[in-house]
């Protein structure tokens, strides 16, 4: 499995302390360094089942400075909130793993982070 972190991040933080806890092999993504494409971003809301909306971090200073919360939420504006994501890393929800079944969680609590690990 791979984990998406932004290191300063204590959601993130605590995910990877839960996944040591339990001895889990995964890799990680510093997604902030080592940005995801929109095409990598497009594969990951496939697995999640979300839309770009709805892993967009709009209380960020940069989503404001975008007027993202305006944005349409529909298939036309899809696009445009991918590569929003895209370019600003930093206004995607954290963390995100992607679990070796081919399904991803947004990991924010314990209970994502283990139910990824029982996948």
């Amino acid at each position: 499995m791979e984990i998406w972190i932004n290191p300063a991040c204590s959601k993130c933080r605590g995910a990877l302390t839960l996944l040591d806890a339990e001895g889990a092999e995964y890799t990680v993504r510093r997604y902030l360094e080592d940005v995801p494409s929109p095409d990598e971003i497009r594969a990951v809301l496939d697995r999640l089942g979300l839309e770009p909306w709805d892993i967009t971090r709009t209380q960020e200073a940069e989503a404001k400075e975008l007027g993202v919360r305006e944005w349409p939420r529909d298939d036309g504006s899809r696009e445009r909130w991918i590569e929003a994501l895209a370019g600003h890393p930093k206004l995607i929800q954290r963390p995100i793993i992607t679990a070796d079944d081919g399904t991803a969680v947004v990991a924010r609590t314990d209970e994502a982070v283990r139910d990824a690990l029982g996948r």
